[in-house]
């Protein structure tokens, strides 16, 4: 006899195990599609011929508090946010809080043809724009034809 011990329901337990490693790797995505969601602040990435442009969500946020960084191909985005409720009395007790509280940090990996010298952030209206130049050999140009 075994020293194992499954249960009723084998096939209850896999599931189970599969879902705990699952919690522990689900904090590492491949790419920014298959990002956790929830994760703050929300981006979005688009393209232009001359740049890349990443648009990160953060209202609430003071941007003296905002840290921008590019490393071996890494934007980070990285801050604080503190609480915005109006002065809270000592009778009321909180019972559900949907607004993220506290430091953060999003990385975004960047494509090759970035250029980490042609950077430019601005802050307007709860929004952080990045945007980063491409490489002039990435760039398109027009070939003749002989």
């Amino acid at each position: 006899m075994s020293d194992l011990y499954f249960g009723t329901d084998l096939f209850s337990e896999l599931d189970r195990l599969q879902r705990q490693v699952a919690s522990l790797f689900g904090g590492f995505p491949a790419n920014i599609r298959s990002g956790r969601s929830g994760a703050f602040p929300q981006v979005n990435i688009g393209s232009t011929d001359d740049s890349i442009e990443v648009v990160a969500f953060a209202p609430g946020v003071d941007p003296a508090n905002l840290d921008v960084s590019i490393d071996k191909g890494l934007l980070s985005i990285s801050g604080e946010r503190g609480p915005a409720r109006p002065e809270a009395k000592e009778d009321v007790r909180t019972y559900a809080q949907e607004r993220f509280v506290g430091a953060f940090r999003r990385v975004i990996e960047l494509p090759q043809h970035a250029d980490p010298d042609k950077v430019t952030a601005q802050y307007s209206n709860g929004c952080l724009t990045v945007s980063i130049g491409k490489r002039e050999t990435s760039k398109p140009r027009a070939v003749t034809v002989q």
